[in-house]
């Protein structure tokens, strides 16, 4: 009879165990979307001395003498050049910067933004 009792006690306690329902927490990792990216644009005009334009690229694009030399002729040739590509507030401050320097200095060059097409 004690062993009965015993082995009843056993299963009904096993039989609560199997009854009863586990949660968890799932850990879902959320999917970063990378931000959308800007060119910032060089626009050609008729007063901006090359060697002023060759200083910008050099000063607020951190390129080197041949390279700011290289999108200051694609500037002049084609009208227009690439500076280079950051996130949306990164270009808009870079582009603002230049547009003030280049106001300050007593020139008309322009600075503009534009997409990245993400295909």
């Amino acid at each position: 009879m004690l062993s009965d009792k015993i082995l009843t006690r056993l299963s009904s306690g096993k039989d609560h165990l199997d009854s009863e329902i586990s949660t968890g927490t799932i850990t879902v990792d959320p999917k970063l979307k990378k931000p959308p990216l800007y060119r910032v644009i060089l626009l050609n005009d008729d007063y901006t001395p090359m060697e002023f334009v060759v200083y910008i690229l050099q000063s607020f694009f951190n390129m080197n003498q041949e390279k700011a030399t290289q999108v200051m002729l694609a500037v002049h040739q084609h009208g227009k050049g690439v500076c280079g590509i950051f996130t949306k507030e990164v270009a808009e401050t870079k582009c603002s910067q230049v547009l003030n320097f280049a106001k300050e200095n007593g020139h008309p060059l322009a600075c503009d933004i534009e997409p990245v097409d993400e295909d």
